[in-house]
């Protein structure tokens, strides 16, 4: 794979969403959360992986533990072809499941269960700020 298919698989999932951080790095999010990072100046790819992927991984030439974050599980690929592209595809998957599944819900579902912070008092017909009660 090269930089713009991995760019149009990585957006293709839902609510993915893509930001330009530290440089050269682009950075694919759910939520705000990095499931995959990709190098642009020298092409390289890290993404989340399970235990027993990340043991695998690391055992193999050009994939090694990413710098900050391996001891989370997280590989670095030091060439985009590291891998078959199917195998990429499946792990870069996962990372997104895996991400998404830890990652806060939408802002909006966040708001429909919080109680207002205001309240209209029936008895002068304007709205008050409710004040927290010690006891």
């Amino acid at each position: 794979m090269n930089v713009d298919s991995l760019r149009a698989y990585c957006l293709a999932f839902p609510r993915a969403t893509e930001n330009l951080q530290w440089g050269d790095d682009l950075c694919f999010k759910i939520a705000g959360k990095i499931f995959v990072m990709l190098g642009l100046d020298n092409p390289r790819l890290c993404f989340k992986c399970t235990p027993d992927d990340f043991a695998e991984l690391v055992e193999r030439e050009d994939i090694r533990p990413a710098p900050y974050v391996g001891r989370y599980k997280w590989v670095m690929l030091d060439r985009l072809d590291a891998l078959a592209d199917a195998e990429l595809k499946d792990l870069i998957a996962k990372s997104y499941e895996m991400v998404a599944a830890k990652a806060p819900k939408k802002a909006s579902q966040k708001r429909a269960t919080t109680r207002p912070k205001h309240r209209v008092d029936s008895r002068v017909g304007r709205t008050v700020r409710k004040q927290a009660r010690n006891r």
